[in-house]
């Protein structure tokens, strides 16, 4: 029985571990056009999630959780929009660094990572729910 309950709560650090990284790329993603509301503010900056493996010595193995927020330090996109509010004095606009490509690509790596988590409970529930029907018989 302890080994089901291990992989349960294994499996349970890995989904909130990628609902974390899901939500972060969806705020990226909802931030992409997110311009400066004034000439030299900084647009939103890219967001990154870190993961860190926790030993767990009740489960007897290595759980996941979210580490700390990393910001993209690569540089904002410029855009040429002289009638914006926020264009400097040439003109351009500076807009986040978020490439919606890397976001969608990512986002679809974390919900793969989620399904498998998630299959992992279900075996595991599976499982636990035959050894219950063997040991009633």
């Amino acid at each position: 029985m302890p080994d089901f309950l291990a992989s349960l709560k294994i499996a349970a650090t890995g989904l909130h571990a990628q609902n974390a990284r899901m939500r972060i790329i969806a705020e990226n993603l909802a931030n992409a056009d997110s311009a400066g509301k004034a000439p030299g503010e900084d647009p939103y900056r890219r967001k990154i999630p870190t993961f860190d493996a926790v030993l767990d010595r009740e489960v007897g193995g290595t759980t996941v959780q979210l580490g700390r927020i990393a910001y993209d330090q690569s540089d904002f996109q410029t855009r040429f929009e002289p009638g914006h509010p926020a264009a400097d004095a040439d003109g351009y606009v500076r807009y986040p660094n978020v490439n919606s490509l890397i976001e969608t690509m990512d986002m679809r790596e974390a919900q793969r990572t989620y399904e498998a988590n998630l299959n992992v409970v279900t075996v595991t529930r599976q499982m636990l729910g035959s050894t219950l029907d063997i040991l009633r018989a």
